[in-house]
């Protein structure tokens, strides 16, 4: 289905939020949009119609990346669709279904954070890496990137969401541990660190966060919006650091400065 010139990437979770604006950026600049989803269809349907709207390429697949066989299965279609996968954008991302102070946080909500935030990316991106190794290798695709979509919650504490914080930790070192280990195939991995941006996870909580922007929290005194993180995104995978790979791109208005 490729013309073997046309590059392909992989969105997971690209049907919403910031997964939803990485796929219409990457679509309306040529690239064909393989929009991953776990439950929501709809959404999903919705972001590949967009960018079919706007004149690109896109196709859904269904996959949950928790596990092996699925991960493998969605890779592999890719692989037969296309014969080709250029970028591997991890953005699928949970947060706990219930906030709740770390001395009460069960073993159920922490192995469900951490299988969807961390294990399931470390693990498609291995699967990802080996295949794109080959390509590369086969001449058939150059200069592949993977891009692992993080988050402030690395570094800053919350403490009622403590699952969340440590998979982003780990999706840290992840980015770090691949870049080291793929650059010498010439794959360059990145990580993006959104901050607090307006999407349907950040909802329910935006009037708090909007309060504490009012009082100074971040020096650019506004939320973020989706298409910003995908501008980035799209920086990245035009070429503009051929000389730079795990690296962490800050995208939250200036709230990882230390201030006085």
């Amino acid at each position: 289905m490729s013309n073997n010139h046309e590059k392909v990437a992989l969105v997971t979770g690209g049907g919403r939020g910031i997964g939803r604006a990485i796929s219409i950026a990457l679509g309306e600049n040529g690239w064909i949009v393989i929009v991953n989803f776990r439950e929501d269809g709809a959404s999903a349907n919705q972001t590949a119609e967009e960018i079919r709207n706007r004149g690109g390429r896109a196709m859904t697949i269904q996959a949950d990346i928790r596990t092996m066989n699925q991960r493998v299965r969605m890779v592999d279609q890719i692989l037969q669709w296309f014969g080709r996968l250029d970028l591997l954008v991890n953005n699928a991302g949970m947060g706990p279904r219930v906030r709740q102070d770390m001395l009460v946080t069960t073993e159920e909500s922490y192995d469900e954070v951490m299988a969807v935030n961390l294990k399931g990316p470390f693990f498609l991106t291995q699967y990802v890496a080996g295949k794109m190794i080959d390509l590369v290798k086969d001449s058939v695709i150059r200069e592949p990137k993977i891009i692992n979509i993080g988050s402030i919650s690395a570094y800053a504490s919350s403490t009622n969401r403590s699952e969340y914080c440590l998979s982003k930790a780990g999706v840290g070192m992840m980015t770090l541990l691949f870049a080291d280990r793929l650059a010498e195939y010439g794959i360059q991995v990145f990580e993006v660190r959104p901050g607090i941006i307006a999407t349907d996870m950040t909802q329910a909580v935006m009037a708090k966060y909007d309060q504490l922007i009012s009082e100074g929290l971040t020096p650019i005194p506004r939320h973020g919006e989706p298409e910003e993180v995908a501008k980035v995104v799209l920086a990245i995978v035009g070429g503009h650091f051929p000389y730079s790979t795990g690296e962490v791109i800050n995208v939250d208005g200036g709230f990882h400065l230390r201030r006085l």
